[in-house]
């Protein structure tokens, strides 16, 4: 499970506790922070801190608070633009300047990953306009090693993952499985199966291939009428739907919980921090208190 942070101080709230127990209540192993720099354009040459980012003390304090509460750590940093808008539209005019400054951003975290335990790292997310730069990216990787000795993954979009250049520098593939999967909205587990099939296949060719498992750094739907037309969408519709969320929840695990070549999925996203959040709880990523809390217990916990 995904617990983002959307200022300074998230990560240090009261409620990361609470978030972190609950979490591990439904039977999941891992949570996935999501310290985020900004860049104020698509073609600068280097990124910032801004009060949207977790500080520094506040992802070393919520690592420790996982590890409390049994869970382990992939720490997943975000470059941003700080309008809003798709990172994936990210291409600097000045790349050698921008990795340069990506460099310092991601070994930062790697030092962070390596001082606190956490027991994964993504050197990066969903850059899609950087990422088939395979030397630059490999010589960042690099870097990443020399700090941080666990295993490494990139989460690239679901239509970006088939372009890396880089994959054998890492340990896992990483996609951010937000696919299509119907073309109206739909709350039938099956014919959701359906639908993932071929793109099950693709990915099981694929991760022979590259003799490499593939994770889904980010999974997840909002509980809104629609959603698994377009699971990457915040805003598909202003109708509830916690039905179409909890079949597509169902869907995604049955059909790749006993795949030899899958290693999990990080779903997008628990409870937004009070006050924060920007949708609705009841039309939010969030499965907490939903039906899909309980596919995702049926699956990781049965017996709860």
């Amino acid at each position: 499970m995904t617990l983002p942070a959307w200022n300074t101080d998230d990560y240090n709230s009261p409620q990361a506790t609470t978030y972190l127990r609950q979490i591990a209540a439904t039977g999941a192993r891992w949570v996935a922070f999501t310290p985020t720099w900004y860049q104020d354009r698509v073609g600068d040459p280097e990124m910032h801190t801004t009060d949207e980012t977790a500080a520094d003390d506040s992802l070393r304090n919520v690592i420790r608070l996982a590890h409390d509460a049994g869970l382990k750590t992939m720490v997943k940093p975000h470059v941003d633009l700080t309008k809003g808008g798709d990172r994936a539209r990210i291409k600097p005019k000045d790349p050698d300047a921008w990795f340069a400054a990506y460099e310092r951003f991601i070994t930062h975290y790697a030092q962070l990953a390596a001082d606190t335990g956490a027991e994964q790292l993504a050197v990066g997310t969903e850059l899609a306009g950087t990422s088939q730069d395979g030397p630059h990216w490999s010589k960042v990787i690099a870097a990443v090693r020399a700090r941080y000795k666990g295993p490494l993954t990139y989460a690239a979009n679901y239509d970006e993952y088939q372009r890396i250049p880089f994959w054998n520098d890492l340990d896992v593939i990483g996609i951010d499985a937000y696919w299509p999967l119907a073309d109206q909205a739909t709350t039938d587990p099956a014919q959701l199966r359906r639908a993932w099939q071929p793109i099950a296949d693709q990915l099981a060719a694929f991760s022979g291939r590259l003799q490499r498992k593939i994770l889904f750094t980010e999974a997840g739907y909002v509980s809104q009428r629609g959603t698994t037309t377009a699971p990457y969408s915040w805003t598909v519709s202003k109708t509830e739907d916690d039905a179409e969320q909890a079949a597509a929840y169902e869907a995604l695990l049955d059909t790749f919980d006993s795949k030899p070549w899958w290693a999990g999925v990080c779903w997008w996203m628990w409870d937004d921090w009070p006050d924060s959040g920007e949708t609705a709880k009841n039309l939010a990523y969030t499965p907490h208190g939903k039906p899909a809390e309980q596919v995702l217990r049926k699956w990781w916990a049965p017996g709860t």
